[in-house]
């Protein structure tokens, strides 16, 4: 699975409240909130530019904090596959499930699985990326 835009679209307010809920030193809080807060941007088309406006959303790319950053935003998503034979492994904006399917109850129960990632995902305001998600692989 591959979130669309990842690092583009998390929002400033619902990782600092995860950050709250790790119990994170309020100080450094403040210099997330800092980092993140007082961004703006304009497009421009020819010679003509937008009027500014704020950046509520997105961690910036290229900076050695923003990576860090969304790890933290997707930390809990391992948490919500509750199927002791169902894996799940999250690196950055990937996240790779798998579960070995013996009969039909594995099948619902890897669906199953599937069908929490995504209700995660819409509640954390993340889009799955279909055209990189739909892959699945067959070992016998």
């Amino acid at each position: 699975m591959n979130f669309e835009k990842a690092f583009d679209t998390v929002p400033h307010k619902r990782l600092i409240s995860k950050l709250l809920s790790y119990s994170v030193n309020s100080k450094l809080i403040k210099w997330v909130k800092s980092f993140l807060n007082d961004r703006h941007f304009r497009v421009r088309v020819n010679r003509e530019f937008s009027s500014w406006c704020a950046v509520l959303s997105g961690i910036p790319q290229g900076s050695i904090l923003g990576p860090l950053l969304f790890i933290i935003y997707i930390n809990d998503l391992p948490e919500v596959v509750i199927s002791l034979l169902t894996m799940i492994y999250v690196y950055a904006a990937d996240t790779k499930m798998y579960r070995c399917i013996h009969d039909s109850k594995d099948s619902y129960m890897l669906q199953s699985d599937i069908n929490k990632v995504k209700t995660w995902a819409d509640r954390w305001l993340l889009r799955l990326n279909i055209s990189k998600t739909a892959k699945v692989l067959h070992i016998l």
